[in-house]
C-alpha cells in the first residue's frame, strides 16, 4: 500500500519561498515517477512538475524558474521549492506517485495512481 503525505505548506508573502515535501510509504515506490499537482479554489487540478526515478524532470510553463522538484529516493520524498510566489499560487498543492505521473513522463508504472491528502500554500499580497 502506497501512502502518500504532503507538508510545507502555509501562509506566505508574494515574493516569499516555501518548501514543500512528499514521504512516501510503500518499498516500490522509489522506482515510481512522482509529481506535484495544485487545485485553486473553483479551478481543476493542474500539473505543476513531475521527477522521474532517475532524475528527469518536467515543468508546467508558468512554473519554469520559479519551482523547482526534487527527490530523494533513499527518503522515499519529494520536494517542491518555490521561489517568487504569486497570489495566483495559492491553491492545495497534491502529490502524485503512479499513473497520471508515469503517463507524462513516459515511463512504467504499477497501473495506479496514489494521492496524497494535499497541503494548503495560501499567498497574500
Amino acid at each position: 500500500q502506497v501512502q502518500l503525505v504532503e507538508s510545507g505548506g502555509g501562509l506566505v508573502q508574494a515574493g516569499g519561498s516555501l518548501r514543500l515535501s512528499c514521504a512516501a510509504s510503500g518499498s516500490i515506490v522509489a522506482t515510481f515517477a512522482m509529481g506535484w499537482y495544485r487545485q485553486a479554489p473553483g479551478e481543476q487540478r493542474e500539473l505543476v512538475a513531475a521527477i522521474t526515478r532517475d532524475g528527469r524532470t518536467f515543468y508546467a510553463d508558468s512554473m519554469k524558474g520559479r519551482f523547482t522538484i526534487s527527490r530523494d529516493n533513499t527518503k522515499k520524498t519529494i520536494y517542491l521549492h518555490t521561489d517568487s510566489l504569486k497570489v495566483e499560487d495559492t491553491a492545495v498543492y497534491y502529490c502524485n506517485a503512479g499513473l497520471s505521473t508515469a503517463r507524462l513522463m513516459d515511463v512504467k508504472s504499477d497501473g495506479m495512481d496514489y494521492w496524497g491528502k494535499g497541503t494548503l500554500v495560501t499567498v497574500s499580497s
